[in-house]
């Protein structure tokens, strides 16, 4: 994908966005470690707790939900730190800002090829973990639908951080801090429909805050997002 000065065209938004989502998909797959580390991390995490604190049934039942989501969480962070940062180190984000193309579609493309690739295998590999966490049965379709939900918005609200220390070298833990706290009500809600629907309760008011969630963090945060790049380029000139 060319960036120069020379190929400002007009071209659709649709255009911009699978331009960008589908070059990003190519170079996340490409670096292996990009989307099999989150993956790994998952597992390895939640493989953990029945191995330190025993098998029983009952007791992994009851930590399995917020075993299940902060393990998420902090696999979606691993991956978070490289989202801007190499386009930024080799000029390519400089393009981006300069093509004259709406920076938040070009926002929109990276972070859903982000949620793709770190977020959606955690949501395709949470019912077997779920099972081995000893879930209750009635909690896998609203593990997955929340973390569905949760991550997709982790990776909006997380791209906001990067943004934020794009020009700052060595800036995950400083990315970590400025992130986690923002994560805090998805986490809470996410994993308190998980632990409601385990005990058969009515999980709607919880999902409705995913939902109220997802929508504030895909409308406003790309905004967010674009400014911070904009800063972020400038003071990296």
């Amino acid at each position: 994908m060319n960036y120069s000065t020379s190929t400002r065209l007009s071209v659709g938004i649709a255009t911009i966005f699978m331009r960008v989502f589908k070059r990003d998909m190519k170079l996340a797959f490409r670096a292996t470690g990009q989307w099999l580390n989150p993956l790994l991390f998952f597992v390895i995490v939640v493989t953990l707790f029945p191995l330190g604190i025993g098998p029983g049934p009952n007791m992994l039942a009851t930590i399995a939900p917020g075993v299940l989501w902060v393990s998420a969480l902090l696999a979606m962070m691993l991956s978070l730190d490289a989202l801007f940062a190499n386009d930024f180190r080799d000029g390519t984000l400089e393009q981006m800002v300069l093509s004259g193309h709406p920076l938040t579609v070009v926002v929109i493309g990276k972070v859903m090829a982000h949620w793709v690739t770190s977020g959606l295998p955690l949501v395709i590999l949470s019912p077997l973990l779920g099972l081995m966490m000893q879930l209750p049965e009635g909690a896998y379709l609203v593990l997955v639908g929340s973390l569905f939900l949760g991550t997709l918005s982790l990776s909006f609200i997380g791209a906001i951080g990067a943004a934020l220390i794009v020009s700052v070298n060595q800036g995950g833990v400083l990315l970590s801090l400025l992130v986690l706290p923002l994560t805090v009500p998805v986490l809470i809600f996410g994993s308190g429909a998980v632990s409601a629907a385990g005990m058969g309760l009515e999980i709607s008011a919880q999902l409705s805050v995913l939902f109220a969630i997802v929508f504030l963090a895909v409308s406003l945060a790309p905004l967010a997002i674009a400014g911070a790049l904009r800063v972020g380029v400038a003071a990296g000139r």
